[in-house]
């Protein structure tokens, strides 16, 4: 954006706010839902009572608990008996308040890259199924965590050209293991600004900043490469332009991810895996919403290009689907969908979150059917795979054990969690604390609904606290499977739900 006006860089850097100031809001209920199309469909039309499925239901409560595990700052209503208030001095180099937010996994780092993802995941959560998430009385509780971390990416953004994306220097932070309450190593600050571009990481905390910073910011700070290694920051652009079609209704943010940028950035015909990283299929469904309520007034290329992104989310689905003619070879004997060695509980319930969001949408446009191949399926079908993967992840699994900690009685006991290893009085330093990473005990401190990596190809889990690959806990997983059982905590069936 170097040819713009220092008056139109600043317009951009207020419309960041705005956006920002928008997620608080829908975390509050009140301006996004108006603009998001079609939302009273979702959160008024069913006037009957529902019942709860209590498997669900009672896994959504633990699972929104891990927010309150991950929290920095300066606690307000603790819920978590063995956490403390944290990192207090973050941001006071720059005379910044930026001790919210949240860790991202085990360490006691804060990456505004996958945060911010976080946030957004919460964000369409709640304008999804907010009234599930009443019903099970805790909706409350995940606009307040929701909040929690918009607080601190509008903090992190202080001028039109700076946004702050990371707190402390990972290479020392791996170096310690210890309580984030007594941490003493030094916390730097990282930014993106016109030296250091970052468009993916602006544009997922806002699309309005991105175009300020076109750059990958991986490449402009390679000390982050090792940990959250931006692939491109297309996806982010239209993921984010998406966001903001639907949080303002202004027709400009449609025609910047069709027909300006549709060609260039969307990939149309080539599904790919929803993750922190990849925001395609994101945006190909949260678009599709637009084709299936919205596009009646959207003409010629406009609307050829929603009819792409919605063609694409199918492929996405149908491959999703096991009895479909080009299922993903990419799943266990066991039935999960399984993408990548690390993290790979965060593929299976993206993959599941989009079904079960998409299905939803077919039901409530009153589309009967989804073409894959020749083959008809019904938004059931997408369901019952949302189902399967769901189950899978709470007990229904050759191993018979719960991936989500504090569901069930079989669950990870060796989280690769620093906070929960060490005993809450332990009188540890940095290094001095890895005896604790090193114990064979189990972990001293429940990280109550962490959501683990997963298994292996196998179906298998080793619970040990050093297999980070399979045993470390993400907010951005959190925030995917409260979207996940948000949608799925209801016995009367979706198609009447949604009449």
């Amino acid at each position: 954006m170097e040819s713009e006006t220092p008056e139109l860089k600043g317009w951009w850097s207020w419309i960041l706010v705005l956006v920002l100031a928008a997620l608080v809001l829908c975390a509050s209920s009140i301006s996004l839902w108006k603009n998001f199309h079609q939302l009273e469909i979702f959160q008024c039309a069913p006037k009957h009572s529902r019942v709860m499925v209590d498997k669900y239901a009672n896994a959504l409560s633990l699972s929104v608990q891990f927010f309150d595990v991950q929290k920095a700052g300066k606690l307000v209503n603790n819920k978590i008996s063995w956490r403390g208030d944290s990192a207090l001095g973050d941001g006071k180099e720059e005379n910044l308040d930026l001790t919210k937010g949240m860790y991202d996994a085990g360490d006691l780092m804060k990456f505004g890259f996958p945060m911010a993802f976080t946030a957004t995941i919460l964000s369409w959560a709640i304008l999804e199924y907010g009234d599930h998430m009443k019903q099970a009385k805790e909706l409350d509780h995940i606009q307040e965590s929701l909040k929690w971390i918009t607080d601190y990416l509008i903090n992190a953004h202080p001028s039109g050209n700076v946004l702050y994306i990371q707190v402390g220097d990972p290479e020392l932070d791996h170096k310690c293991w210890e309580r984030p309450e007594v941490m003493t190593e030094r916390r730097p600050l990282i930014q993106v600004n016109t030296t250091y571009p970052g468009t993916d990481v602006a544009a997922e905390t806002a699309a309005a900043m991105a175009s300020a910073f076109p750059g990958t910011y991986s490449i402009s700070i390679p000390g982050v490469q090792k940990y959250y290694n931006s692939t491109g920051y297309g996806d982010e652009l239209l993921w984010a332009a998406a966001w903001l079609y639907h949080a303002t209704g202004d027709h400009s943010y449609l025609t910047y991810v069709t027909v300006k940028n549709g060609n260039s950035f969307a990939n149309w015909g080539m599904p790919t895996w929803f993750c922190w990283d990849n925001k395609l299929a994101g945006t190909q469904v949260l678009l599709s919403r637009v084709s299936f309520f919205g596009s009646k007034d959207i003409l010629g290329a406009e609307n050829i290009a929603l009819q792409l992104y919605r063609k694409t989310a199918e492929a996405v689905l149908c491959g999703l689907l096991p009895n479909s003619k080009t299922p993903t070879s990419q799943r266990t004997d066991g039935g999960l969908i399984w993408v990548s060695e690390w993290n790979v509980l965060q593929y299976s319930v993206a993959s599941a979150f989009l079904s079960l969001v998409y299905s939803d949408y077919m039901l409530t446009s009153q589309a009967k059917t989804l073409y894959c191949n020749g083959q008809l399926y019904q938004p059931s079908d997408l369901r019952e795979f949302a189902l399967s993967q769901a189950d899978y992840i709470l007990g229904s699994n050759p191993m018979k054990m719960s991936y989500l900690v504090g569901y069930g009685s079989n669950y990870p006991q060796y989280v690769h969690h620093r906070g929960a290893s060490i005993p809450r009085y332990a009188n540890t330093g940095c290094s001095d604390g890895f005896k604790w990473l090193n114990s064979t005990d189990p972990n001293p401190n429940l990280a109550i609904g962490a959501l683990v990596g997963g298994p292996f190809l196998n179906d298998t889990y080793s619970d040990s606290r050093n297999n980070s690959q399979q045993g470390e806990p993400t907010t951005y997983n959190s925030a995917l499977i409260v979207g996940l059982l948000s949608g799925l905590i209801t016995t009367s069936s979706v198609d009447q739900s949604f009449t």
